[in-house]
């Protein structure tokens, strides 16, 4: 199958392109930079905020994964979701079978975030002109490079001692970035898959205070936090910019969402694509090893 990937530069779409490849489908990786694209596949320019680049994209391809959101930017609701209508009807034109969308887990009877609220309206505007949108909603993906790993790894590996919000009590269900590539791969040659959305998760349903604990853990390293429930999401997200190097617009989205208990509802994908998923614990130490090897020379 000739499939594309927008966002083949990104997080999750570094380790899709070549397991793609790997399971015989040929690949469009689809870049604002062709030149320097050095993944899996074969680089074609495309730019979600261009409309005729996305034709051009898209063409000759029977299926295409849509892996783009803009949380640094302040008017991301807005540039999401005219950016997902737009590949959702390039998508259309050019005749493709389905789109595969990775977007967030959350109860739609919840008072959701703006972040996630986003992610919802991007699956429907994906699938506004017609072609089937298989989605796959995911919590926290635990894996080296990822914004929210990135947050607990540093907020543990910063500071021995914190005071934290208290969304730091509230659920989620974390899943390592292996097994989301997994599921996404999976799903592409299922037909029974198109038109539906997936919540997709590891085996443990975890406080984001229990996550921290955890990983200082395994790291060795001392953590005392106290929670502080007057702690604003606007003080959040500066507390956490000056601790980390996510910067305060992501941090500001990342953090409204954390409000939210983020929990698989509906393991039905278990059943369509069958694995068992790694523990935290096992994500946690294989996100710290590709890190560890990263950074040598």
């Amino acid at each position: 199958m000739r499939v594309l990937v927008a966002g083949s530069s990104g997080f999750v779409g570094t380790r899709l392109c070549p397991a793609l490849a790997a399971a015989g489908h040929e690949v469009q990786a689809m870049t604002r930079h062709p030149r320097s694209y050095r993944g899996a596949g074969e680089a074609v320019y495309g730019d979600v905020h261009d409309g005729p680049s996305l034709a051009a994209a898209v063409e000759g391809c029977d299926a295409a994964y849509y892996l783009v959101h803009s949380l640094a930017d302040a008017d991301f609701r807005r540039r999401d979701a005219r950016a997902a209508r737009a590949f959702g009807y390039a998508a259309a034109k050019a005749g493709l079978q389905r789109i595969v969308y990775l977007g967030g887990l959350g109860d739609d009877e919840d008072d959701l975030s703006e972040h996630l609220r986003s992610r919802r309206e991007v699956e429907r505007m994906l699938g506004e002109a017609g072609v089937p949108v298989t989605t796959l909603r995911a919590g926290i993906i635990v894996g080296h490079g990822g914004i929210s790993w990135e947050l607990t790894r540093q907020l543990v590996e910063h500071l021995p001692a914190m005071i934290t919000p208290r969304w730091v009590r509230t659920k989620t269900q974390p899943i390592a970035l292996d097994d989301v590539v997994r599921y996404l791969v999976g799903v592409l040659d299922i037909p029974e898959a198109a038109g539906r959305a997936f919540d997709v998760g590891g085996p443990d349903v975890l406080e984001y205070l229990e996550m921290l604990r955890r990983v200082a853990k395994i790291e060795g390293r001392p953590l005392l936090v106290v929670p502080v429930p007057l702690l604003t999401p606007r003080l959040s997200s500066l507390w956490l910019s000056a601790i980390t190097d996510v910067d305060t617009q992501t941090g500001r989205s990342l953090v409204d969402s954390m409000a939210n208990e983020v929990v698989v509802r509906d393991d039905s994908i278990r059943t369509l694509v069958p694995f068992e998923p790694m523990t935290y614990e096992q994500a946690v130490r294989q996100a710290l090893d590709e890190r560890a090897q990263a950074k040598r020379p």
